[in-house]
């Protein structure tokens, strides 16, 4: 299906060639390859990221030279690798905007978002943490229904264990939710608010220091999912007003198998650990332990030191693009992205319609034809997209679907991908014969 891009892009300055307006493009060898017999069209960046090789030649250097046990002995080796190890906390810490102390090495963002959960949940069994961080029966627990499971799951554990009622912000057809209906759904009771800062599936980007303004009021903690918007948006952490966040390497070009809780220092202070072992300790007997205090008291045995390293090769690479530079870049495909889907018959857009600011994802429902064939039919075509329910099962339930199509870009993104994805798009219910 011919499109007529000019119409489409209306003239707007987006990276059209090889190269994206950051010029990050070349920085990325993953991309320099043919998949199916076309060049890789990557818009898979929401499940994903590649890495750049700062992040490659850093985790390789580390590797070849420095590459030892953290906080353990007295060798200048180990020295270095600590410092190299509590260097790359500095960077990340510094990336959200959070103090060195604030932020906790996880395996994931999966298992920052635990960490808060069970924490409170062993606060209850144990029955020694402040008010604030104390949970229990009848007390309330507010999410979206738009929530990744990671953002969903931890808090039915932490329900079912306390006796708390888990409460839901409604979502509307299109999957988005205002601020009226967050008003409607948190009250005296509330207790914790839960959400993501961007939608892994709508691409709505949240009120986040409005609705953190509004459960703080409440006497509520919030807990922020900002797995898509920490490689994408600016970030700052305390200037969001947020008591917890939870962010993913991988996500944001680093290395998988790391992430990272932010907690606000009094109450990551107070917050009792999942997990207890070697490294969490100052003192141990028979019958008890004493902990150090955080952000080491929550990570227990061998720490991912090479993936940290990379972590803060990750987090500096996206400082140097310019991380406003960055949003405008991805905001102008977004919007290209949006543009070109709403043009296309028998296609059905999930998230704000365009002219409403939204990350720079989007996800389809094609009338006739399901996700899967969707997705193989693109890969054929060299374009890698996401396909299923991304994690989010009761949204696309709320939505009357079982599967969407999601296209998701990065700083190394270009128009000439979006073009070949909703060109391709476009040519899809004919192939499979849903346009009759």
């Amino acid at each position: 299906m011919a499109i007529e891009w000019a119409a489409v892009t209306r003239g707007r300055d987006v990276a059209r060639s090889a190269e994206s307006t950051t010029g990050a493009r070349a920085d990325f060898p993953f991309l320099d390859q043919d998949l199916n017999g076309h060049p890789l069209a990557y818009l898979d960046s929401g499940a994903t990221s590649q890495r750049p090789r700062a992040v490659l030649d850093a985790e390789r250097s580390f590797l070849e030279h420095d590459n030892a046990a953290v906080h353990r002995g007295a060798s200048s080796l180990v020295g270095r690798s600590t410092d190299a190890f509590e260097n790359a906390r500095l960077t990340v810490s510094s990336f959200v905007g959070a103090r060195e102390n604030e932020l906790v090495w996880t395996s994931n963002a999966t298992d920052a978002l635990n960490l808060v959960a069970t924490g409170l949940t062993n606060g209850f069994l144990d029955g020694d943490v402040p008010d604030a961080l104390r949970i229990g029966a009848g007390d309330e627990i507010v999410v979206t229904e738009a929530e990744h499971h990671a953002n969903l799951l931890p808090w039915q554990h932490l329900a079912r264990r306390t006796g708390a009622i888990l409460r839901f912000i409604p979502v509307r057809d299109d999957g988005t939710w205002t601020l009226d209906d967050a008003r409607a759904v948190i009250g005296e009771h509330t207790r914790i608010v839960a959400f993501a800062h961007v939608s892994n599936v709508t691409g709505m980007i949240a009120p986040v220091a409005e609705l953190t303004a509004l459960a703080h009021e409440h006497g509520a903690l919030v807990v922020l999912d900002a797995c898509q918007s920490a490689p994408h948006l600016p970030l700052d952490v305390r200037s969001l007003d947020v008591d917890f966040a939870a962010v993913s390497a991988h996500k944001m070009y680093g290395p998988t198998g790391i992430g990272a809780l932010y907690g606000r220092g009094e109450l990551l202070d107070a917050l009792p650990p999942a997990r207890s072992g070697g490294s969490t300790i100052t003192r141990v007997t028979m019958e008890s332990a004493e902990l150090l205090p955080s952000p080491q008291r929550f990570e227990a045995g061998t720490q991912p030191v090479s993936q940290a390293v990379g972590f803060a090769a990750a987090a500096d690479y996206l400082t140097s693009l310019g991380r406003d530079e960055v949003a405008s870049h991805e905001h102008r495909l977004g919007e290209a992205l949006v543009a070109g889907v709403s043009s296309l018959p028998g296609i059905r857009l999930v998230g704000p319609p365009e002219g409403v600011d939204r990350a720079a994802l989007v996800s389809v429902a094609v009338d006739g034809v399901h996700s899967h064939d969707v997705g193989q039919f693109l890969d054929d075509r060299g374009i890698v997209v996401r396909v299923g329910h991304h994690c989010a099962q009761p949204l696309h339930r709320r939505l009357g679907l079982t599967a969407t199509t999601r296209a998701s870009v990065g700083v190394y993104s270009t128009l000439d991908e979006v073009e070949r994805f909703v060109d391709a798009l476009g040519d899809v219910r004919a192939y499979f014969g849903a346009d009759r």
